[in-house]
Formats: structure tokens, C-alpha cells, sequence
């Protein structure tokens, strides 16, 4: 795609979803009480499963920097005194990696000198950013899940790296699965990367990993979906698009004000999905406090 088609879409994708000068929470708008309700009846069975990675802690080619967790206490040599002491540790980790599951708030992409709706990118500063922050979500997101397996569709176990999810085979997933997105969904797209990170070993996803099309974000336009997660980074690698590296996180979280999950794990819900044969649920996405951050790492809860 070159930058002018590319710049056709971000601007038509913008006047189409636009929530008005002043409006910090984006695309969370069109999740509203009423839906959160609705969601709720998606439970039946009461099964809940985690859609989070487990978090990685060893050096590897996705994972350069990986987190940091040690052990604060007790002392070794205080293992069998008596009486009381506790079990303590420390966790450091980055955020937006191309390992751990994360989300991402509606500051983490600077485009053009500003963040979404054009609020200056000088609120992001050396201690934190200042607005559209990951504290925009402190109540958490409840609300309906939709998964839509593309390597299920496909007939493969997985995506290779660099194949993009299209429109059509959104829609046609939809159709396959008898599943429907809509206003206010949290939409989760599958295409495999856990699965051959898990089979084939990790490799350098920052270079190449299977993603969604820039033109897919019409389909997301088009739904008014509330959030968008994969078990990839959504964007893929290397980007198509001249001069844009990440053009799906661009065009959701600038221009539509998405939010994004990414790097999420969806190998226990696929095959839960497909023997209940419905790929809907009620999903619960709690984020950390963290006021001035631009994203955190999360664990989605898909409850049927």
C-alpha cells in the first residue's frame, strides 16, 4: 500500500469514527451499560479461561528484554527459624514487547506530532504520560467477546509471518463460525502465533509475524468494535504499507481510538469454542493502575 492510499484510509477511517473534539475514550464508547448487560447472558457453562501468555522471564529472539522477577525475601539461612516471616519478590517487566500479553492505551501511538483526537504528543513526557492513559480503563472492560479463528478457516494449524488477515475472511469467519461482531464487542482475531511459538520455537516476531491487513480495519470501523486483540502484535511484519511500520496500530488506536491487546494466547479458547460450537462469551479485561502509563500487561478472562 503506498502512503497516499494509506493516508485515504486513515483519514476516511477518522471522519467515519470521530467522537468529537473533546472525547478522550475513543472506540470504549460504543460499549455501553445496556451492552455490558447484554454480555452478561453470553455465560452458560461458567467456564472461565485465561487468554494471557504466560509472562517470560528468559532472553530470547522475541523477547531481548524479558521481565525481571526475584525473589526479596526470606534470607536462605531463615528458611527454618521459627516463627513468622514472609515469601517476598520483585517484578519488572516491558510493556510493549513482542512476548508478554499487553494492552495498549490510546497514548502509546504518536503519529504526525499527536495522539488520537489531537491531543499534543508533549503530554507524553519523561515521567509518564499526561492524558489517554491506561487509567482510562481502571474499571476494567467487561463486555462481549467474539473470537474469529483464521488459520481454523484457513484449514492450517497457523499463519506463517508476514500473511495478513483481510475483510473478507473476517466476514468469512463470521459465516463460518455462525458468529456475528457487533456494536460495542471486543473483537479477538487468532492467527496462530502462540501456536508456532509453542511447535516451531520463538523467533524474531519483531521482523516477521502473520497480522491483519490495514483494510481489515474497515470491517472494524464498520462493527464498532470497542477492542481489538490477537495473539500476534494485530500488525504484521514486515509492514506493507511505505513508510508506516505499524499501519494497524496506527489506524486503530489514532485514528478510531481502539485500544488494542496484543499478544494474547487463544490455544485453550479456540478449541473450547469449537466443541460448544458458539465463539461468543463475556470477556473481562482488567488492566493494572497505572495512571501514567501507556499500556499494561493484562490477563483477559473469557468466561462461557
Amino acid at each position: 500500500m503506498s502512503q497516499d492510499a494509506f493516508r485515504s484510509l486513515y483519514e476516511r477511517l477518522r471522519e467515519q469514527t470521530g467522537q468529537g473534539p473533546a472525547d478522550r475514550r475513543g472506540a470504549l464508547n460504543h460499549l455501553t451499560p445496556d451492552r455490558v448487560v447484554t454480555a452478561a447472558a453470553e455465560i452458560r457453562s461458567g467456564r472461565s479461561v485465561s487468554l494471557a501468555a504466560p509472562v517470560e522471564t528468559r532472553t530470547g529472539p522475541d523477547s531481548p528484554e524479558p521481565a525481571v522477577h526475584r525473589m526479596t525475601g526470606p534470607e536462605p539461612g531463615d528458611l527454618g527459624a521459627p516463627g513468622l516471616d514472609f515469601a517476598r519478590d520483585r517484578f519488572a517487566m516491558n510493556v510493549h514487547g513482542d512476548c508478554d500479553s499487553h494492552l495498549d492505551a490510546l497514548c502509546h501511538v504518536i503519529y504526525d506530532g499527536a495522539l488520537y483526537n489531537g491531543v499534543p504528543a508533549s503530554t507524553v513526557t519523561p515521567d509518564g504520560a499526561t492524558a489517554l492513559t491506561v487509567d482510562l480503563v481502571a474499571d476494567g472492560i467487561v463486555g462481549r467477546g467474539v473470537l474469529l479463528d483464521i488459520p481454523r478457516l484457513r484449514g492450517v494449524p497457523w499463519l506463517e509471518p508476514g500473511e495478513q488477515v483481510t475483510a473478507d475472511e473476517l466476514v468469512a469467519a463470521e459465516a463460518a463460525q455462525g458468529v456475528r461482531t457487533g456494536p460495542g464487542d471486543l473483537l479477538l482475531v487468532r492467527v496462530g502465533h502462540r501456536r508456532r511459538r509453542r511447535e516451531t520455537g520463538a523467533w524474531d516476531a519483531a521482523s516477521a509475524r502473520a497480522g491483519l491487513h490495514p483494510r481489515a480495519m474497515e470491517f472494524v470501523a464498520e462493527r464498532r468494535v470497542a477492542v481489538l486483540g490477537s495473539d500476534g502484535n494485530n500488525d504484521t511484519a514486515p509492514s506493507t504499507v511505505e513508510g508506516v511500520d505499524f499501519p494497524v496500530h496506527v489506524l486503530a488506536i489514532h485514528a478510531m481510538g481502539v485500544h488494542l491487546m496484543d499478544y494474547l494466547q487463544f490455544e485453550e479458547l479456540a478449541p473450547l469454542c469449537a466443541r460448544e460450537g458458539r465463539w461468543s462469551f463475556l470477556c473481562v479485561v482488567a488492566p493494572l493502575r497505572l495512571p501514567a502509563a501507556t499500556g499494561s500487561p493484562v490477563n483477559p478472562i473469557a468466561i462461557l
